[in-house]
């Protein structure tokens, strides 16, 4: 049997409802920790999943929203940042999200993080982004992600 609650995306759900979105959150009964997994869960293609991702700029949280068909590079958007982005560790995730890695999502943290929203994810109608748990996903838009967290559009790797 699916579960169908957890209390990070139960934050999640209301911090969706907080801006005014009535979510469709899915349940899978396996976990989709990766884009790969989630795709074809799914059905889609990878680059339409938001991976949700924290990296440190400075040591301070960073939350990147990128699609799931290519990798952040570090070392240049860090330069186009203007600071050192590093890998988050578990510790800082779960502090900075309430949740943990596999399951991030976008919105529903204990407060507001800085957000960057990949430009790729642009091409896609519908792209899909964890709920707060890894076995969760939730349907939105590039505009919509954008709007929700705040976020600032940017490329993620040249």
């Amino acid at each position: 049997m699916v579960k169908t609650t957890h209390p990070a995306v139960d934050r999640v759900r209301d911090a969706l409802r907080g801006h005014g979105l009535d979510p469709d959150i899915r349940w899978f009964d396996d976990a989709a920790t990766t884009a790969p997994a989630a795709a074809a869960a799914l059905g889609i293609s990878v680059g339409a999943i938001a991976n949700s991702l924290v990296f440190t700029l400075d040591d301070e949280p960073l939350l990147v929203l990128t699609s799931g068909a290519h990798r952040v590079n570090t070392e240049w958007l860090g330069q186009r940042l203007g600071g050192i982005i590093g890998r988050a560790s578990p510790e800082v995730v779960r502090d900075a999200t309430g949740q943990v890695i596999g399951g991030v999502a976008p919105v529903g943290h204990p407060s507001p993080l800085r957000t960057l929203v990949d430009v790729a994810l642009a091409e896609f109608p519908v792209v899909w982004a964890a709920a707060g748990h890894a076995h969760t996903v939730f349907p939105t838009t590039f505009d919509e992600l954008v709007r929700i967290t705040g976020g600032e559009p940017t490329a993620v790797a040249p």
